[in-house]
């Protein structure tokens, strides 16, 4: 059997010549990457630094991070989940692979939604294990539903679900969550959720695919809602018959995450009123992009309801999200993400931006990008 091949995440290259630029001298406003601009909780920062000063540290679980996880489940979704089904993970993205390599074998396939997030495709890509990928338009705010799932043949062991999803921000209401659920459970799939975004919401608060299948894996980290990203800090929720096969999987591959990450942890949960500080900033940069949009020419795009992402149109402008995310760098100083990395078939029609870096950063991208597109749009007129 080959090596797999798996595309590159187009989105480092692009952050690569923003950095180059800005070693230059040049100004440059990072909106490329869905990282937050905000810092982890002062509470965290001080436990870390009392942690370091007092502990040696070494291969670790935290046992009290995951009972507080538990806890959170209660209270956010009124769901009971054992700590024992908590695995703490290297960040999200080893939470994935624990995931994916607990459930299925090569040849196998899971159904996912075009456009979704890169790591999904290239991860099941990379174990040997087909992506079978639901084109999701606007008609369906690019949200997976169950009708889309069933139709797929031959059907797929299982179903990657994201809400709030990358790069759309679109939340599935709960009943699409239950009739996903209920399909799946009737035909034998297994559902990976990703709530990674979750506490990002502007809208209604996103249902945890726990509340619809009490057996559904559910990947999440502390580096969204908790600004933790630099702490590669996660979790995986297993049904209890996986608990041993993905302990084993991160025993071995991965081993515990940062003993002085699980600590920080456990203080930011405690953090709430300075994290939905951050949320009101994401709200306030959301509502800016949504006010520019036309402005910019913008007008397909679906109103994101969580995350902190705009995933935007631009087939009126170019066929080549690549080439004009460069462009519009080189011009602007502004970088954003192309659509290729999301939709290998229709996002060389779109761009994704961040909104997650500061007000005044979000601001003043803005109005460097304003009339940069307005140019665009005067330019491919003319040739018309």
């Amino acid at each position: 059997m080959p090596v797999p091949a798996i595309d590159p995440f187009h989105a480092i290259a692009i952050s690569a010549l923003a950095h180059q630029l800005e070693s230059q001298g040049r100004s440059v406003i990072h909106l490329e990457f869905g990282q937050p601009s905000t810092p982890a909780p002062r509470a965290a920062i001080e436990r870390a630094h009392h942690v370091l000063d007092t502990d040696p540290m070494g291969y670790w679980e935290s046992e009290a991070l995951k009972q507080r996880v538990a806890t959170h489940y209660a209270q956010q979704y009124g769901v009971t989940v054992a700590p024992e089904r908590i695995i703490l993970t290297c960040g999200a993205s080893a939470a994935l692979v624990l995931a994916i390599s607990s459930c299925f074998v090569p040849g196998q396939s899971v159904a996912l939604a075009r456009p979704g997030y890169v790591a999904y495709r290239n991860t099941l890509r990379a174990l040997h294990i087909g992506a079978q990928e639901i084109s999701c338009g606007p008609e369906t705010r690019f949200g997976l539903t169950a009708q889309a799932i069933a139709a797929l043949e031959p059907a797929p062991a299982g179903v990657i679900v994201a809400s709030p999803a990358n790069p759309t921000g679109t939340i599935l209401d709960p009943d699409t969550m239950r009739d996903i659920a209920d399909l799946c459970r009737e035909r034998g799939m297994v559902v990976i959720s990703d709530e990674i975004y979750h506490g990002l919401s502007y809208t209604e608060p996103a249902r945890s695919m726990l509340e619809f299948e009490s057996d559904a894996l559910v990947v999440n980290s502390f580096s969204k809602y908790f600004s933790m990203a630099p702490w590669r800090l996660g979790w995986l929720v297993v049904p209890e018959r996986l608990v041993g096969a993905a302990r084993a999987r991160m025993g071995n591959l991965f081993l515990p995450p940062s003993a002085l990450s699980q600590h920080a942890a456990l203080a930011a949960f405690d953090c709430d009123e300075e994290l939905q500080s951050h949320v009101a900033t994401y709200r306030r940069n959301r509502d800016l992009f949504l006010e520019a949009l036309p402005a910019l020419g913008l007008n397909r795009i679906a109103p994101p309801d969580g995350a902190f992402y705009i995933y935007a149109d631009i087939r009126h402008l170019t066929d080549d999200s690549l080439s004009f995310c460069r462009q519009l760098l080189l011009d602007t100083g502004v970088a954003c993400a192309p659509g290729i990395d999301f939709d290998p078939v229709d996002g060389r029609h779109f761009i994704r931006f961040s909104f997650a870096a500061s007000t005044a950063l979000v601001q003043e991208a803005l109005a460097r990008m304003i009339p940069w597109f307005a140019a665009r749009s005067a330019a491919v007129a003319i040739k018309t």
